[in-house]
């Protein structure tokens, strides 16, 4: 494809973010359903918030764009500790927005009010990915609120903080150290990707508090520490299911690989792929880099063509998506796409369209996967639409939390239950039990896309069965 077409449409998918991102759209998850609205990050260029600012248990809200009056006034109320006030404001503001976990939890805080908990705190990247930031929320605000609802910990009532990392691994640091030296901080739940954890994690370390990410899958997080956990299935089992499915189901032996040289996770993802490939058999014959700034879509497909490739595959992270995207609109449905599950987004169904339907996904859960599951049911009458896989994930790891503070809430407790070869809890999806490696050892999901009419683009993520 020429230089000149390639321009075209790179102008046309950036129109349609613009369009996306501009205009406070009803946004929906990832697996289809309408979820959010108001996605417009309201932290602008040079706006750097101090650490202070960047951790809150009510008084102050992060969901991007214009909040309501109501939840405003409730996040006043609960920073005047006036808890009777904030429960009737965050009440209203769910009734207007029943999809908002944040409101959900600073609700189920203003009900606890000054009376003694459990608290834990979500490490999320609301000023750099509100959409990540609010999935991850869904799932820990379901957990909270189940648990408060039933009688709470043993009697005791889980309160739940909100830090907004950016996904920058200094500030996760920053975080981090905050969270070890307020005491009342009995776990937490991240960082989002895995840079951010691997860097934060030094520091829950040195402090020994535990921390369990839903959604960092890099393969050197596995034994990484004694405190950092996680409920997501690591690189290592994405990418041999995904090589497993290429040669075997697929039978096709030659791929090449779109990555992130300077993500953790998108570098994890790619080497694990060209090693699973070769055991299986196959060859990987091109790594291009998403990141350099002289790449290119159409040189780099048309190379793999010339190099006789029968597959692209995208292991893009959120910083390279709008390059991987550029890769589906230049293939034009010619080569077997696979990709993995940070392309698994709305905007990837909103902006690849018919180009990407048929290209299969390695995810760790989707809401259709498991039908013996009460999760599914209990989300959509919670939240009024499907969840995706960062909100089972992050359920997950707020579950896992409480079923470690139920046999001993403190820190040292904490840890020692989640190491414990005994310990298990039942999550949004199945069983949740720790490695001594600090994974947990959990299949993943393979999903297609496919014409559709539940995400309203036209397009749905479908598992494989």
């Amino acid at each position: 494809m020429s230089q000149k077409n390639e321009t075209t449409i790179l102008a046309l998918a950036l129109l349609l973010t613009v369009g996306i991102v501009g205009g406070g759209f009803w946004w929906f998850s990832n697996n289809g359903a309408k979820i959010a609205n108001n996605i417009i990050p309201n932290q602008q260029p040079g706006n750097n918030p101090s650490l202070q600012d960047r951790i809150s248990f009510g008084e102050k809200s992060f969901t991007p764009g214009d909040i309501s009056p109501v939840k405003k006034e409730g996040v006043q109320a609960i920073a005047a500790k006036s808890y009777d006030r904030a429960i009737a404001n965050f009440t209203a503001a769910l009734k207007l927005n029943r999809n908002d976990p944040e409101a959900l939890i600073f609700l189920n805080n203003a009900r606890i009010g000054s009376s003694k908990s459990y608290t834990i705190v979500a490490s999320v990247p609301f000023g750099t990915d509100p959409n990540a930031a609010l999935e991850i929320l869904r799932g820990i605000a379901q957990a909270q609120n189940q648990v408060n609802s039933s009688g709470g910990i043993k009697g005791v009532p889980l309160r739940v903080g909100i830090a907004n990392d950016d996904d920058n691994p200094e500030i996760a640091k920053q975080i981090a150290s905050n969270l070890v030296s307020n005491s009342e901080v009995l776990g937490v739940v991240g960082p989002n990707t895995s840079d951010s954890t691997l860097a934060a994690g030094t520091i829950y370390t040195s402090g020994q508090l535990v921390a369990i990410s839903p959604t960092s899958t890099s393969v050197k997080i596995s034994n990484f520490s004694h405190y950092v956990f996680r409920t997501v299935p690591s690189d290592f089992m994405a990418a041999r299911t995904l090589a497993n499915y290429m040669v075997r189901t697929l039978q096709k032996k030659n791929a090449v690989v779109f990555f992130n040289s300077q993500s953790n996770y998108s570098q994890s993802l790619k080497s694990e792929f060209v090693s699973s490939v070769s055991l299986e058999g196959g060859q990987v014959a091109s790594e291009f880099d998403l990141s350099k700034a002289d790449f290119s879509a159409a040189k780099s497909v048309e190379q793999a063509t010339k190099q006789g490739a029968e597959v692209l595959m995208l292991a893009a992270n959120t910083e390279t998506l709008d390059k991987a995207l550029q890769v589906i609109q230049i293939n034009q449905k010619k080569l077997t796409l696979l990709a993995g599950d940070d392309v698994y987004t709305a905007k990837t169904l909103e902006i690849g369209r018919e180009q990407a339907v048929g290209m299969v996904l390695a995810v760790p859960w989707h809401i259709d996967s498991d039908p013996k599951s009460d999760f599914p049911q209990k989300s959509r009458q919670l939240w009024g639409g499907d969840v995706s896989w960062r909100s089972a994930l992050s359920y997950d790891a707020t579950v896992a939390l409480i079923a470690a503070l139920k046999r001993n809430p403190t820190r040292a407790g904490v840890q020692q239950a989640l190491f414990s070869s005994d310990f298990s809890a039942t999550g949004a999806s199945g069983t949740i039990r720790f490695l001594a490696s600090g994974d947990r050892n959990a299949p993943v999901q393979l999903v297609k896309i496919v014409p559709g009419s539940r995400s309203r683009t036209g397009y749905d993520f479908e598992p494989l069965r």
